[in-house]
């Protein structure tokens, strides 16, 4: 963050908050005019600070409200095998994250799905054709009690 400066930061929090806010409205709440703030946003978008502007979609409504944690561990580690379980995770829908992780698993999945009958042949079908996998353990999120996409900084 050395090269961000107070307004920068400002900016970045800002389209944090509501990405769909005007140049001139980020730029009176900064207290400069368009062009700079524009020249500012640009610049963050160019130098990869702002990945990309996203709406936030209601899961529940267009049914997909039922969350699963699932930790994968794969048969066997070696840099192709993982290689192999990523690309074929990627091109997976229900799986909206995926984590390489240590500890006892070596992935951790986010899946999205109408209910746990989905789920189930989701389980059978799709995670469980592919070869590398060894065991997963589900974990189905009751409730939601904090779901945070800012990144605190």
């Amino acid at each position: 963050m050395d090269t961000l400066d107070k307004t920068d930061v400002s900016i970045l929090r800002i389209l944090q908050e509501n990405s769909r806010l005007t140049t001139k409205e980020i730029a009176s709440r900064v207290n400069l005019s368009t062009t700079p703030v524009f020249e500012r946003i640009k610049r963050l978008e160019e130098s990869g600070y702002i990945k990309k502007y996203i709406a936030l979609l209601d899961a529940d409504k267009l049914n997909r409200g039922f969350t699963v944690y699932c930790c994968v561990k794969l048969r066997r580690i070696t840099n192709d095998v993982a290689v192999n379980f990523t690309t074929v995770i990627k091109e997976i829908p229900e799986v909206v994250e995926c984590y390489n992780i240590s500890g006892e698993y070596d992935f951790l999945l986010k899946v999205c799905a109408p209910d746990m009958r989905y789920y189930r042949e989701f389980i059978l079908n799709v995670l469980g054709s592919i070869d590398s996998l060894g065991s997963l353990t589900s974990m189905f999120v009751m409730a939601e009690v904090k779901h945070e996409i800012a990144i605190p900084f």
